[in-house]
């Protein structure tokens, strides 16, 4: 018996999005933007000390390839030709550092990743090296020195890892954010692979001049980087190179956006003033600027939007990052238990509809945009005796949108013209409770497309537009419109205003918990002077107050 004949469909694109917790491979077909198929594979994180935060980049690179194979063989399953694979894009966390071998192609540390605290003291000598009133790093990057951003945790693996060291002396180390390190794996590796990344991703380094578009020599002379060890700035949308193995070998690599730019495209912002949230491991929310550079005086962040082609013009947006968002519901799950499965906190919090007075902000890495402080930690206060798991799941729900509240405030009076509604995207929006709690405490109307996959989208897009692939317009009259879902804010705005301002308070009383010293340098006299008693009664308080808040009679 013959086999079945494949479905004839239009031409389709796949999308690597490779995010901190987990790998996705999705394909769509190019002229409708329909879900065709996916895959995904969760990712261990690594703590190996207090505030580090690290992964394996080789179980990265693998979980793309295990992603493609099993998405493949699910399009094989629905009848559908996976030869009408024409372009792969690619969407990544940005920050997040590696340093390879490039004679071995093996990885000379663990990836550090962008919510690493590690790097506290590194910021603090570097900005013992600024001259007073000198802001070159800010006004060349759009950022603020922080350790958030790539080229101090560079600095910092140059400066302890001695196999690095070794590697860069003999000229074999290569440095990347995740993108760099798979496209040049996906692309041949140690046989002729790319070393490359596009602008969005570069301008997140703090080692590149967002004016110039071009990695800037005063910026790597301040932070002492060899410039050697850098890969090439494409654009975001233009052939980097061919896939060298598995199924879709030959298909070529032509899109590569960090995952913000990416869902920024995925959402159609292309016009100055359109803006998305996104809600994944953190909550990024992104305004379209055009192109011009538009520094906050709010704590915002400038950066590059994307550039579609390499004869385009860059596009730049401003950006609110909040480094927790679906991270709480995860240290709810693995840290404390009170939830089996992440889905499960939309039923506690709609059980009670209330925090009960009680508020949750997640500083576990410091606070992020409009504040910018490292010295934060997080805290859940107004704790009763009738505080419950439930309400604490309400408080963690709430605390995402309080913290996209700030970060619209300070959107707002940076742009001049306040958003009259927010465009979201990612994993979390299949929250109603959320999203319900976002319209709220906003108070203007929140919308979400269908499918919420949008970061996946706009790598899609970017690939499939690229010069010699040619399969996707991006001009705006043959763009799909789709249908919104909308939620609407259903209390007062007075009520709203009051639970915003104690989030304040809560904010404030989470300032000024730790210091830059490190555990290793703290005076171990502190405790030591303690009695016997004090560590028994307070083992007896955390372990009560665990059971009570999980419900353990």
């Amino acid at each position: 018996m013959a086999a079945p004949k494949k479905a004839a469909v239009e031409p389709l694109v796949g999308a690597v999005v490779q995010g901190t917790n987990s790998t996705r491979f999705l394909v769509f077909n190019s002229k409708t933007a329909d879900l065709l198929g996916c895959h995904q594979v969760e990712l261990t994180q690594e703590f190996p000390k207090e505030g580090w935060v690290e992964q394996d980049p080789k179980e990265i690179l693998q979980s793309v390839y295990e992603c493609i194979e099993r998405t493949c063989e699910k399009l094989d399953k629905l009848n559908i030709d996976i030869s009408n694979i024409k372009a792969i894009g690619v969407s990544n966390q940005r920050e997040t550092t590696v340093i390879w071998d490039k004679l071995t192609g093996e990885p000379l540390y663990n990836a550090v990743v962008w919510l690493d605290l590690r790097t506290q003291s590194t910021v603090e000598n570097l900005r013992k090296k600024i001259p007073e009133n000198n802001n070159f790093v800010t006004s060349k990057t759009g950022l603020p020195l922080s350790t958030y951003f790539s080229a101090v945790k560079l600095r910092w693996i140059l400066d302890n890892v001695r196999k690095v060291q070794k590697a860069v002396e003999e000229g074999r180390a290569l440095f990347g954010t995740i993108d760099s390190w798979l496209i040049w794996s996906l692309t041949g590796g140690v046989y002729g692979g790319v070393h490359c990344t596009d602008v969005t991703n570069a301008s997140r380094t703090m080692l590149f001049n967002i004016h110039s578009l071009e990695w800037d020599k005063e910026l790597c002379d301040f932070f002492e980087i060899p410039m050697d060890i850098l890969p090439n700035v494409w654009s975001s949308s233009e052939i980097y190179g061919l896939m060298k193995a598995g199924t879709l070998e030959g298909v070529p690599i032509s899109g590569c956006l960090g995952d913000q730019s990416a869902a920024l495209v995925g959402q159609m912002c292309f016009q100055e003033g359109q803006a998305k949230n996104t809600y994944g491991t953190g909550c990024f929310l992104l305004c379209n600027t055009g192109p011009k550079c538009v520094f906050s005086e709010h704590g915002l962040l400038t950066t590059v939007a994307y550039q579609l082609g390499r004869d385009k013009p860059a596009c730049y947006a401003l950006e609110g990052s909040v480094a927790i968002a679906g991270a709480v519901i995860r240290w709810l799950r693995d840290n404390i238990g009170i939830i089996n499965t992440s889905e499960e906190i939309e039923v506690l919090a709609r059980d009670v509809g209330t925090s009960y007075g009680c508020y949750f902000v997640p500083a576990f890495s410091g606070l992020y945009a409009p504040y910018w402080e490292p010295t934060a930690r997080g805290i859940i206060c107004g704790l009763t005796q009738f505080i419950n798991k439930s309400h604490i799941a309400f408080a963690a729900l709430e605390s995402v949108c309080f913290q996209t509240r700030e970060i619209l405030d300070a959107m707002n009076h940076d742009c001049g013209i306040p958003l009259r509604h927010l465009q979201v995207d990612g994993k979390m929006t299949n929250n109603k409770v959320l999203m319900q709690l976002q319209a709220d405490i906003l108070h203007i109307p929140v919308i979400k497309p269908p499918m919420p996959e949008t970061t996946a989208l706009g790598a899609a897009m970017a690939a499939g537009a690229a010069e010699g692939v040619g399969v996707w317009s991006l001009k705006p009259e043959d763009l799909s419109v789709v249908i919104m879902e909308q939620f609407e804010p259903q209390i007062k705005a007075t009520e709203g205003e009051i639970r915003y301002s104690t989030w304040k308070k809560a904010v404030m009383k989470s300032m000024g918990w730790v210091t830059t010293q490190t555990p290793e340098s703290s005076d171990p006299t502190i405790f030591s002077s303690l009695p016997l008693g004090f560590f028994i009664v307070s083992s007896m308080v955390m372990l009560i107050g665990a059971r009570y808040i999980s419900g353990i009679p």
